[in-house]
């Protein structure tokens, strides 16, 4: 075992000030890299020590390898925490840290590598006994190199069917075919995605199931050969495959299928010889109650902060301790689920089209108060950039019950105040006021089955109701005259207007 001095921090955003946070509460020193985007982003600030990597392209600067293992040496730094994204499921670059004499806070290699290819994972798990979607990886097992042979197979199948990447996940590469006539367009824009996306066109098929939700497993193993499953999270609310709303646990899930789908997770772990933490993707058919291993994340999820407020565990916490080398120190008897929590990814988006929105945030108010919790990675002057993604921090509300969790989520999110760029805080108030969330009765199409009313035009902004409140309190006091308060001279001839830095009164009788 070891005790690090000071730990990389290989990613940027709220993930990177959720990791300094971690490193901190355990007397770690932290070293930030950045782009010439972020000089000045929020994890910049926060960390001990900052260097800067390259130009914004992510492929030169938070992608490229090499320069973050020279930031590691010239740094002094022990290990590298990838976060998630960018270089978080590359085992390449886990073999470089190896090498470089520089621990990697996530899996081996070879775990990745094998959990990484979809195709590989797939088969690993069928061996190890673990369900899996009814597919075909191909004639070689790794995808389809022409259409002929994936419409072939998809007949087999019987559609609907899944086209999806072989080389990730993340929704990149993946189509929905409902019928043979659509086939021929999909299988060309999910190898275009794909190869765009990791650089490897391959894909493969799934049988499409109808109506599942989405139920992921977060395991945790260490190297003595220890591991648990600490539950499982719900991220059924999505847009094109991407996760939106997540919460712990399951409405769909109770006691019974929790152990069944817990004592799966477990299995597919010790399968690839896994340490560190992982999620183990399923899709949850509600009605049979039956479930399939889709995918393993090598890496934390964007959502585990469900996970610590239902368990109480800091998963961040326990990655670091891993890869020093420490045991897990608590048993499969010894997790226990409390209450329910909602997590809500606020991204600088148009909520309508669900595309990003970038700009300057001009003000900030995160919400506040027992059970609440905001992980940001901005604040009030924060520029959002074309160049990532444009997620701005995620809200997490925690209740004894789901209603109770749900009532502080709307209350929370009335609370957040985020101006000066577009926003989806008003979609996730409209989520959790709709009948049928509340009700836990939604699989992965909710968003599409609801969207006339989940994605109405948004109410004029709070920038815009305030500008029209001043205007016409600067037009009542023009009217007023002398009598009235603070009446204005206009700018110049034919404007009413004035820099607010240049205002000044038109008399000296007005009120104090």
């Amino acid at each position: 075992m070891r005790t690090f001095r000071k730990i990389l921090v290989a990613n940027r955003g709220e993930i990177a000030v959720r990791v300094m946070r971690a490193c901190r509460e355990m007397g770690i020193g932290t070293v930030a890299v950045f782009s010439e985007a972020d000089r000045a982003a929020l994890h910049v600030r926060m960390a001990d020590q900052a260097l800067c990597i390259g130009p914004p392209p992510a492929r030169e600067s938070y992608l490229s390898i090499d320069k973050i293992i020279a930031a590691c040496r010239s740094s002094g730094a022990e290990a590298v925490h990838p976060g998630y994204g960018f270089l978080s499921e590359n085992e390449d670059f886990a073999d470089a840290c190896e090498r470089a004499g520089i621990v990697f806070i996530g899996p081996p290699s070879a775990a990745m590598r094998m959990m990484g290819d979809k195709t590989a994972a797939r088969a690993t798990m069928t061996r190890a006994g673990v369900p899996v979607v009814p597919g075909d990886n191909g004639p070689d097992g790794r995808g389809f190199p022409s259409s002929e042979d994936a419409l072939a197979a998809a007949r087999r199948i019987g559609f609907p069917v899944m086209l999806k990447a072989a080389a990730g996940g993340g929704g990149k590469g993946m189509r929905l075919v409902a019928s043979e006539d659509k086939f021929e367009a999909a299988y060309a824009g999910a190898r275009r995605e794909a190869l765009a996306a990791f650089g490897d066109d391959a894909v493969y098929l799934e049988k499409a199931i109808v109506g599942p939700r989405h139920v992921e497993l977060q395991v945790f193993a260490d190297s003595h050969g220890n591991v648990v499953h600490l539950g499982e999270r719900d991220c059924s609310i999505q847009r094109r495959h991407q996760k939106v709303i997540e919460e712990s646990p399951s409405p769909a899930v109770d006691a019974t299928l929790r152990e069944r789908m817990g004592q799966m997770a477990v299995q597919a772990a010790r399968a690839c010889g896994y340490v560190g933490a992982g999620t183990i993707e399923c899709l949850l058919d509600p009605r049979s109650r039956d479930f399939y291993f889709l995918e393993m994340n090598t890496r934390l999820q964007v959502e585990h902060p469900v996970t610590e407020m239902v368990t109480g565990r800091d998963l961040v916490h326990l990655q670091i301790r891993v890869a020093q080398g420490e045991p897990l120190g608590f048993s499969q008897a010894e997790v226990v689920q409390r209450g329910a929590a909602i997590e809500f990814r606020v991204y600088a988006e148009d909520s309508q089209k669900f595309l990003p929105s970038p700009g300057t945030i001009t003000h900030l108010r995160a919400p506040s108060g027992p059970f609440v919790r905001d992980d940001s990675g901005v604040s009030a002057g924060s520029t959002v950039t074309p160049y990532y993604d444009p997620l701005l921090a995620k809200l997490i509300v925690w209740g004894q019950t789901r209603m109770e969790a749900i009532c502080r989520g709307q209350a929370a999110l009335g609370e957040y105040r985020v101006r000066g760029i577009r926003n989806n805080l008003a979609f996730h108030r409209r989520v959790l006021a709709h009948p049928a969330f509340r009700a836990g009765d939604y699989d992965t199409g909710f968003i599409e089955t609801y969207k006339a009313e989940l994605l109405a035009p948004p109410a004029p902004t709070e920038d815009l109701i305030e500008v029209a409140a001043l205007a016409a309190a600067l037009h009542a006091a023009r009217e007023e005259g002398a009598g009235g308060i603070l009446p204005l001279e206009p700018a110049g001839a034919g404007s009413p207007w004035r820099n607010a830095l240049s205002w000044r009164p038109s008399n000296q009788n007005h009120r104090k």
